[in-house]
């Protein structure tokens, strides 16, 4: 039996000069599931980019055709750090964690400058993103520590500094007190006990400790609004990047005597603790600081909360995550035309696509 040829050129184009069309529409107008199934093309006219419909991901899907060229994205950022732990007894509240964003204007204090979205590309390599971890706190029994130190979050070219630790009485003790936000100093501001700086652009100082009767309190860290005040820490900051309400990023109170007419220092971290040792903790994936340890000998200091970032970007790009992140929320519809991720956990690399 003869056997028929079959060439590949049965339509062809070799002559034609200009490019295959094919059909085209708004992303609106693209069906959701296309009787021809995967493998379908089209033209989206919203977005200027050829479409596939595909399975790659395991979900059906209208994804864009990859292209060889690199195309670049603006990408809204806000990076908070770890905030600090408050520190024993007598002690300042935790500094927040440092707190840069590229989003919101309702900035002030130390972060009233404006700073602005990255321009990033799609593919390969990608970008690293860190979340910071809470400084710890000062567990009852031990008596005068400082907190442990907030560590750094990142997210490309960008780091936001760890909080500053609360810092205990009883002389110069091992810690670091500077950070995004600095932490409180211990009562009596003596030497070795001042309160903490803080870092340009991203947090307020801590405030000194308060000495020489009849009230001896730890001052409070500071935040991402700005100086903390007495034994209170300072306020965190609202952003809106991800369309919530959540305040993030205050400082620590510091630690109450039993002559103090205050219940322990207030702020957007934890509270002070008081004679009774309760000291706050920072809320987490917040980066607010640890409240400072009360009067008595023994009494604890409150951890700092893990740092957190957001990431806001236009609808038409997705993150592909690498595995040592944890996301909250990833690649969700927010406004009228961007997605955001939020990173709870974890340190890896992202590409944009």
């Amino acid at each position: 039996m003869a056997t028929t040829k079959v060439t590949t050129d049965v339509i062809d184009m070799s002559g034609n000069a200009g490019g295959l069309t094919w059909v085209k529409g708004t992303t609106a107008e693209r069906e959701a599931a296309p009787s021809t199934g995967v493998g379908n093309l089209r033209e989206n006219t919203d977005t200027k980019r050829t479409e596939i419909y595909t399975d790659q991901t395991g979900t059906s899907e209208w994804r864009n055709l990859k292209e060889s060229a690199v195309v670049t994205l603006e990408v809204d950022y806000l990076v908070i750090a770890g905030g600090g732990g408050g520190g024993g007894n007598n002690s300042g509240g935790g500094g927040a964690g440092g707190y840069l964003t590229s989003y919101d204007s309702d900035r002030s204090g130390d972060n009233s400058a404006t700073l602005t979205a990255l321009s990033l590309s799609t593919g390969a390599p990608g970008y690293t993103v860190t979340v910071g971890a809470g400084g710890a706190g000062v567990a009852s029994g031990i008596g005068s520590q400082n907190g442990g130190i907030g560590l750094d979050s990142v997210f490309a070219t960008l780091t936001a500094n760890g909080g500053g630790c609360g810092r205990a009485s009883g002389g110069a003790v091992p810690g670091e007190v500077d950070g995004g936000s600095g932490g409180g100093g211990a009562y009596g501001a003596a030497a070795g006990q001042t309160k903490g700086a803080g870092t340009p652009l991203q947090g307020g100082d801590g405030d000194d400790g308060v000495g020489g009767g009849p009230s001896y309190n730890g001052g409070g860290g500071g935040g991402a609004s700005g100086d903390a005040s007495g034994i209170n820490g300072a306020n965190g900051l609202v952003s809106t990047i991800d369309g919530g309400t959540t305040t993030r990023a205050g400082g620590g109170g510091g630690g109450q005597d039993p002559n103090s007419p205050s219940s322990g220092g207030t702020g957007g971290g934890g509270t002070g603790g008081t004679q009774s040792f309760n000291a706050g903790v920072g809320t987490v994936n917040t980066g607010s600081g640890g409240g400072g340890g009360g009067y008595e000998t023994g009494s604890s200091g409150g951890a700092g909360g893990k740092g957190l970032v957001i990431l806001r970007y236009p609808d038409i790009f997705s993150i592909t995550v690498g595995a040592g992140l944890v996301t909250g929320v990833l690649n969700t519809a927010i406004g009228s035309s961007d997605k955001y991720t939020t990173f709870t956990s974890g340190t890896d690399t992202i590409t944009f696509n």
